[in-house]
């Protein structure tokens, strides 16, 4: 991601760490055991650390690999026990936190999908995605690209997979308790898109077909089928719910007898397999099971391993293909590992490593953002990122008053009653408190409780607001 559909396919030529073994002697195909698939993992996890460069890095301009952090969260091994040579200096969490802290970064001109991959690598690498420095916060910046016009969606709506990955991103990269970071209200709207882009046949694919009836009766494709079934799930959605078995039951209908394979679009390949695999992880629902193993007794998992070199450990793009593809390696080992699109981050072995890094104060004199939403309880949902150079202590008040000038998208914030020192907030955007209904405000998913100025705000904190008993 940011996902054009060719690039993600691109094949890598093999690492000279790995010599003759990247060429060794492929499995048969067999179905696939605990053993086979534990052997698989760690064979899948050499391969990925070989990739890392002797900076240290995984990610940088160009093609990046650092779908890698998923993958590696997924088995068991933690991002910041990953190091060139055994060098702690140059782990490859602390080198990818210092390129997301650049003001460069992702690039001069950044979509969406550039911030919901961050989010979901960091969060992978134990890297608060809210927290990244003092100046960088991903989630703020997903929320600078809500459509206002069309609620729901994060990016231009043509281009569907930055709402896919919006929801797998902020649905996903929980709060570093374990707690959803965001308000039901936002998740609710974003389900409420992936469910009417729904295809037909029960799958999607990158491109908004809302209200085409010609758009929805087109081919899903396997890979953002995957995709939006996890974001479905990761938003709270059971794997019980119509949606969801349909999804399930397309990716069943597109299972290749002899092999296990899912028929893509763009062909049998790994790639496709391993999205369609984390789709049905992400929604606990068994890729080896009796529904997912074909009449030659072969599933999907069964593809994926018998297009890995072993002892290697990379794993072919397609079947005729006669070198690894780092791509598709990762996206094959966070499959077999059972991720789904990103993983909470193993406890690390590293000495004195800690399971997670967060900016802990915000920086005087350094310009920030922080995530808002404003719920008016009528339906009128409004999310932005708001701009403001903090000074000292940051309170709620501070935030709503910078939201009125500095907000992306503008018009989250109006108005805001009373307008300066402390107290309940009685109105906001001309709405006000009435009886039992009245301002509320969260933090980072927490119970909402009555919305004061004087609240204070820390760095990197989700707020949300809301109106209501």
């Amino acid at each position: 991601m940011s996902l054009p559909r060719t690039s993600r396919r691109l094949s890598l030529a093999v690492p000279a760490a790995l010599g003759a073994l990247a060429l060794s002697t492929l499995p048969a195909f067999a179905t696939s055991t605990p053993a086979q698939i534990a052997t698989s993992r760690t064979n899948g996890v050499s391969y990925l650390k070989s990739l890392q460069a002797a900076d240290g890095s995984y990610a940088g301009s160009g093609l990046s690999n650092e779908w890698a952090f998923s993958a590696f969260a997924a088995a068991g091994t933690a991002v910041v026990d990953v190091a060139p040579g055994g060098d702690t200096t140059k782990n490859a969490r602390t080198v990818y936190r210092n390129l997301l802290s650049t003001a460069g970064w992702p690039s001069a001109t950044p979509v969406v999908t550039d911030y919901e991959r961050g989010t979901l690598n960091a969060y992978a690498a134990g890297i608060d995605p809210a927290r990244v420095s003092a100046s960088r916060n991903l989630i703020a910046d997903i929320y600078s690209y809500w459509q206002t016009a069309e609620p729901g969606y994060f990016g231009p709506s043509a281009n569907f997979n930055g709402t896919v990955f919006a929801g797998l991103a902020l649905g996903g990269a929980k709060a570093q308790s374990g707690t959803a970071r965001i308000p039901q209200a936002l998740t609710d709207s974003i389900v409420t898109r992936l469910r009417a882009n729904q295809h037909n046949d029960g799958g999607w694919t990158y491109q908004k077909v809302e209200g085409n009836p010609t758009g929805l009766n087109t081919a899903s494709d396997i890979d953002m089928t995957g995709a939006a079934m996890a974001a479905l799930c990761v938003s709270g959605v059971p794997n019980t719910d119509t949606d969801v078995v349909q999804a399930k039951n397309f990716l069943k209908g597109k299972l290749v007898a002899s092999s296990g394979a899912f028929n893509s679009l763009y062909g049998v390949n790994t790639s496709s397999n391993g999205w369609g695999i984390a789709g049905l992880n992400a929604c606990g629902i068994n890729p080896q099971s009796a529904e997912f193993t074909t009449l030659s007794g072969k599933t999907p998992v069964d593809f994926l391993i018998a297009n890995q070199y072993s002892p290697a450990g990379g794993f072919k793009y397609k079947p005729a293909d006669t070198v690894p593809s780092a791509y598709s390696s990762i996206d094959a080992l966070r499959a077999v590992a059972g991720g789904g699109f990103t993983t909470a981050p193993p406890v690390p072995v590293t000495p004195g490593a800690t399971q997670w890094v967060a900016q802990p104060t915000f920086t005087a004199g350094t310009a920030t953002k922080l995530a808002l939403t404003v719920d008016d309880g009528a339906g009128n949902l409004k999310v932005c990122s708001v701009s403001f150079t903090p000074t000292g202590t940051t309170t709620l008040g501070d935030v709503l008053a910078a939201a009125t000038s500095a907000a992306t998208p503008s018009g989250c914030v109006t108005s805001v009653t009373p307008a300066s020192g402390t107290g309940t907030i009685t109105a906001v955007n001309g709405k006000a408190n009435s009886g039992s209904n009245t301002w509320k405000a969260s933090v980072d998913g927490s119970a909402f409780a009555g919305a004061l100025r004087e609240k204070t705000i820390n760095v990197g904190d989700t707020i949300a607001l809301r109106w209501g008993a």
